[in-house]
C-alpha cells in the first residue's frame, strides 16, 4: 500500500519561512513527478509547484521567487521551501505523486497526501 505523509506545516508570521516535506512509502518502482498543491477555504485546489524525476520544475506564478521545490529520488521524498510567506499563502498544502508505479505493476496512478495546514498570520 502506498502512503504519502506530509510534515512541516504550522503557524508563521508574514515574511517568515517554512519547509514542507512529503515522503512516499510502499512498494514503489517509480514516480514520474511529485508536487505540492494547496486549497484555501472556499477555493479550488491549485498547483503550487511540481518536479519530475529528471528535476524539471514548474511553479505557479504566485510563488515564483519565493518557493523552491526539491526532490530526493532515492528517498521518494519531495520538499517545498517557502520564504517570504504572505497571509494569502494560508491553505492546506497537499502532496501529490503523479504516475506512481508500484513494484511489479504496469499501472501508474496518482496519489495524494492527507494535507498539512499552513497559516500565515501575525
Amino acid at each position: 500500500q502506498v502512503q504519502l505523509v506530509e510534515s512541516g506545516g504550522g503557524l508563521v508570521q508574514p515574511g517568515g519561512s517554512l519547509r514542507l516535506s512529503c515522503a512516499a512509502s510502499g512498494s514503489i518502482f517509480s514516480i514520474y513527478a511529485m508536487g505540492w498543491y494547496r486549497q484555501a477555504p472556499g477555493k479550488q485546489r491549485e498547483l503550487v509547484a511540481t518536479t519530475t524525476s529528471t528535476n524539471t520544475t514548474r511553479y505557479a506564478d504566485f510563488v515564483k521567487g519565493r518557493f523552491t521545490i526539491s526532490r530526493d529520488n532515492a528517498k521518494n521524498t519531495v520538499y517545498l521551501k517557502m520564504n517570504s510567506l504572505k497571509p494569502e499563502d494560508t491553505a492546506v498544502y497537499y502532496c501529490n505523486a503523479d504516475r506512481l508505479r508500484r513494484t511489479g505493476s504496469n499501472v501508474a496512478n496518482d496519489y495524494w497526501g492527507q494535507g498539512t495546514q499552513v497559516t500565515v498570520s501575525s
